[in-house]
């Protein structure tokens, strides 16, 4: 995996996971894998997010691993540092962009309004987050920048739930998206479940 496409087409749905004890990180991703869900997000938004991602990486070295939340480019930084494969940003300013280029890592980008979508298409970047996707437009967004923005591919995050999520996933601008459901509740088996059914959106 060398490129944000190629973070696209992982998994129709890319598990966005909030971690408040690192003790729950590998049974959450060994869940995902065995519900077959190979990818796992994991928040920057806890101080237990870093060693969350630590820990996954030791542990559970078959699942994809990204670091998402990365807000700062120290973050940036951090997370690739603590054994994270790819980034995900809610929206970007040029230093985080730099700090996510400079990482080597593939990174999903932020956008939610033509003009940001446009600067990074400027940077290179193809392969975007949507954020927040059901409060920024949803699909009837999507939809209507297809035409002016062919050449990009979203990853819409925010608010998506099982049941909006294949309307998001029948664009042809969406690669996969992003769902908190699946780890909502951190039961192993429960994770498993939904994983499975989301597996085959």
């Amino acid at each position: 995996m060398t490129t944000g496409q190629d973070l696209l087409e992982l998994s129709p749905v890319m598990p966005v996971v909030v971690i408040d004890d690192a003790d729950d990180a590998v049974p959450t991703a060994r869940a995902l894998l065995a519900g077959g869900i190979g990818v796992i997000e994991l928040t920057l938004r806890t101080p237990a997010a870093l060693s969350a991602i630590e820990r996954v990486a030791a542990e559970v070295p078959d699942i994809v691993l990204g670091a998402g939340t990365v807000t700062s480019p120290g973050q940036a930084k951090q997370a690739a540092d603590a054994g994270a494969k790819f980034l995900v940003t809610p929206g970007c300013t040029d230093a985080v962009l730099d700090a996510c280029f400079e990482t080597g890592l593939p990174f999903l980008p932020g956008a939610a309004t033509v003009s940001e979508a446009m600067r990074l298409a400027e940077r290179g970047l193809t392969a975007l987050k949507f954020f927040p996707a059901e409060a920024s437009g949803g699909v009837a967004y999507l939809k209507s920048i297809a035409g002016p923005l062919p050449g990009l591919k979203f990853c819409p995050t925010g608010g998506i739930t099982v049941a909006s999520a294949p309307s998001y996933l029948a664009l042809p601008n969406v690669g996969c998206i992003g769902g908190s459901w699946l780890t909502a509740s951190l039961d192993s088996a429960t994770i498993e479940k939904l994983a499975a059914e989301a597996a085959k959106l």
